[in-house]
């Protein structure tokens, strides 16, 4: 069965999308620590990160800096920090957080954004690209 980022890229579920690559796809975190959390997936799905070949695995690994420089700018924040769990999802992914302090990396605390927050956040971390 196919996870739940594969049917966001196949376009089944929608998404705040933030950047996109033939192998690669960016989109806001709905559930997120912190505002601007950013979720970074190969669109192939593979469950765990060191099971992606050794190409996709770097791809994956430049294309979330390079998401990660963007939402830097459109976020003001201390620093990103990037986290590679992958319990929630059996689909490979990073999530870049927009770091204020450690609280915001411990997954318990979570943002409330409206819809149009979501949106806004998007076109503005899309804008620094």
């Amino acid at each position: 069965m196919a996870s739940i980022f594969t049917k966001i890229v196949n376009g089944e579920l929608p998404c705040y999308k933030i950047a996109e690559t033939d192998d690669f796809l960016a989109f806001l975190d709905v559930n997120p620590n912190a505002k601007g959390h950013t979720l970074c997936i190969p669109k192939k799905e593979v469950d765990k990160i060191f099971d992606l070949d050794e190409t996709t695995y770097h791809g994956l690994m430049g294309f979330s800096r390079t998401v990660a420089l963007a939402l830097k700018k459109a976020v003001p924040c201390k620093r990103i920090g990037v986290s590679v769990i992958g319990l929630e999802v059996p689909h490979a992914h990073v999530h870049l957080i927009p770091l204020q302090s450690m609280e915001d990396a411990r997954f318990i605390q979570k943002a409330k954004l409206s819809h149009e927050e979501f949106l806004a956040l998007a076109e503005a971390i899309k804008s620094q690209l």
